[in-house]
């Protein structure tokens, strides 16, 4: 097959066309020939109820009158004269088969042989029979025992001329192909319309979305005025448009912070490293300059480090070492670990003792972790005299990590951007501060892994209260 014709064929417009042709042809001359199966059986029905009351007439009239000759004959050779159309005919045989009254012309149109054997070869049912002008013809034989004692029994046989039926069903065919030929040719045409009316919409999708590269990510698909299925395909088109463009720009503003912080620590090694070596220096002085590059780069080594362990958070591959913990007796480890830096910093750390064990399951080095960043952050945000305490509490569906302080809180505009990486509320701090931007975003991280969530309140010169979320596990 042409390579033209294949792409012609694989087409949405092509098929549904196909579809819509197909199924309309199939319809149609399913429709047309049940109403032609039922005209049949209609127009046969009539017939036999005709035939069936001719016999029942003779019938009657052979077994209650008998002797009523002249109205015998008036029935069988008069009556039919009178009609002008489906002319029919009635035999009287006596039991040797000799006739006894005919309808006149009945011999010139049928064969009366042939008719007795037709008919006494179907018991007693109508039969179709043709004519010797080619007339069709539906025909009935029925015995009869006349009134009277001892009388031999009679055969009635009627005929009834059916062409004008038999004409009506012909020409009721020729508009069956008629009209299926004329319908072969107008429901590709109407199937094509429809198709391309269908797939207007998707065109119009398939064109916003060739304008849509990685540098923009603002085209929209207006929603308004398509189908509902269409419209609901380009609301979730929408939404993804949205959450990529914003992973767009987060990956822009995070590779922009990862090079900016990245790029300190070695510009101030570069910089040390070539103050020192400008000129001859005393070994005091080489291990100022030895003392600070290291600093620095324990700052980049704890930065990568950070890096990396968000990257594995945020890998499908990263698995728990989940193990039953004891959270009141965890969070008071942080608080130990803690308690020295947090003296040091004039803060009270403190942690709430619970009259029953709180256990649940969870990645101990990973909860401990995320305590641990944020007390870290809770105390070097908390001025002197400030307390920060630590809290846990447990029922049947989920656990609860509180870390509040009494610092100087988060500004409103700032909460929901805190757990971004390298986001900080005040940049001019994390030199001083030691921080790097990261520490909230290790713990989204390691909540997404327990199936959690971080809840943060604050109110600027009040404090903070970080929640952490996640099922119980019991």
């Amino acid at each position: 097959m042409p390579s033209g014709v294949w792409r012609i064929w694989r087409t949405l417009a092509f098929q549904l066309t196909a579809g819509y042709a197909s199924a309309g042809l199939v319809l149609v001359s399913l429709a047309t020939f049940s109403l032609y199966l039922v005209l049949v059986s209609e127009l046969n029905k009539s017939t036999d109820e005709f035939l069936k009351d001719k016999v029942n007439v003779v019938r009657t009239m052979l077994r209650e009158r008998p002797e009523d000759t002249d109205g015998l004959r008036e029935e069988v050779e008069l009556e039919s004269a009178a009609r002008r159309y489906e002319q029919f005919y009635i035999c009287l045989l006596d039991s040797e088969g000799h006739q006894l009254l005919m309808t006149p012309g009945m011999a010139s149109e049928l064969d009366l042989g042939r008719l007795r054997a037709q008919l006494a070869a179907r018991n007693d049912a109508t039969v179709s029979v043709t004519g010797r002008q080619g007339k069709a013809f539906r025909a009935v034989a029925a015995r009869v025992v006349p009134g009277g004692a001892a009388q031999a029994p009679l055969t009635i046989q009627v005929a009834v001329d059916v062409s004008r039926k038999e004409e009506l069903l012909r020409r009721f065919r020729l508009w069956f192909w008629l009209t299926s030929g004329g319908m072969l040719l107008l429901f590709p045409l109407v199937g094509y319309q429809i198709a391309r009316q269908g797939i207007r919409p998707v065109e119009a999708i398939a064109t916003t979305a060739r304008r849509i590269t990685s540098s923009h990510l603002g085209e929209r698909i207006a929603a308004e005025g398509y189908p509902y299925e269409l419209a609901s395909l380009a609301v979730t088109f929408n939404n993804m448009l949205d959450g990529l463009e914003g992973s767009f720009e987060r990956i822009s503003r995070f590779s922009a912070d990862i090079a900016h912080d990245l790029r300190t620590p070695v510009n101030n090694i570069r910089g040390e490293a070539e103050v020192a070596l400008a000129r001859a220096r005393t070994i005091e002085e080489y291990r100022d300059t030895l003392e600070s590059c290291l600093e620095e780069a324990v700052r980049l080594s704890d930065l990568i480090a950070n890096l990396l362990f968000l990257a594995r958070t945020e890998s499908p591959l990263h698995h728990l070492r989940l193990e039953l913990v004891d959270v009141t007796q965890m969070l008071a480890g942080v608080r130990e670990y803690y308690d020295a830096s947090a003296a040091d910093a004039g803060v009270l750390l403190t942690s709430a003792e619970a009259s029953e064990p709180v256990m649940a399951q969870m990645d101990r080095t990973l909860m401990q972790r995320a305590v641990g960043n944020l007390v870290s952050n809770a105390v070097a945000h908390t001025p002197e005299g400030g307390t920060v305490a630590l809290r846990t509490r447990c029922d049947a569906a989920q656990l609860m990590i509180e870390v509040s302080d009494t610092g100087i809180g988060i500004p409103p505009e700032a909460l929901p951007r805190v757990c971004d990486r390298f986001f900080r509320v005040d940049p001019s701090r994390s030199k001083t501060s030691g921080g790097t931007g990261l520490g909230l975003s290790i713990v989204q991280g390691i909540m997404q892994l327990h199936r959690g969530q971080v809840e943060i309140a604050s109110q600027p010169g009040v404090g903070t209260r970080v929640t952490l979320r996640m099922p119980s596990r019991e």
